[in-house]
């Protein structure tokens, strides 16, 4: 059974950092495409980052370039994402997906269309001003 669990979020002031981490079981981890999202309640949800097997190819959405850093950590089948100079419109709840544009697809475009693979349960983000 394929379990993604994201953890690391936390409520933090404006300009401040938080690191989350997702740990995946189940699964070759090392042959999917992995990307954190976020989704605030009455909104769609937004690709945040995606990095591809061997963390060489990794994309960010505008809204976070320059701010946040997406890597991972094969041998212990862990994705991060680091978050820097937070603020407001930060707040949401983040998921970490496996594969969620389809096998193996990695994209530059984090606005894709984004239901397949596998996903976590979330980790909430808040932060305030």
């Amino acid at each position: 059974q394929v379990q993604l669990v994201e953890s690391g979020g936390g409520l933090v002031q404006a300009g401040g950092s938080l690191r989350l981490s997702c740990t995946a079981s189940g699964l070759q981890f090392d042959n999917y495409v992995m990307a954190w999202f976020r989704q605030v309640p009455g909104k769609q949800r937004e690709g945040v980052a995606c990095i591809g097997w061997g963390g060489g190819n990794k994309f960010y959405a505008d809204s976070v370039k320059g701010r946040f850093i997406i890597s991972r950590h094969n041998a212990n089948n862990t994705i991060y994402l680091q978050m820097n100079s937070l603020k407001p419109e930060d707040t949401a709840m983040y998921y970490c997906a496996a594969d969620p544009w389809g096998p193996s697809y990695i994209t530059n475009n984090l606005s894709k269309p984004a239901d397949s693979g596998y996903w976590g349960q979330g980790t909430q983000v808040t932060v305030s001003s």
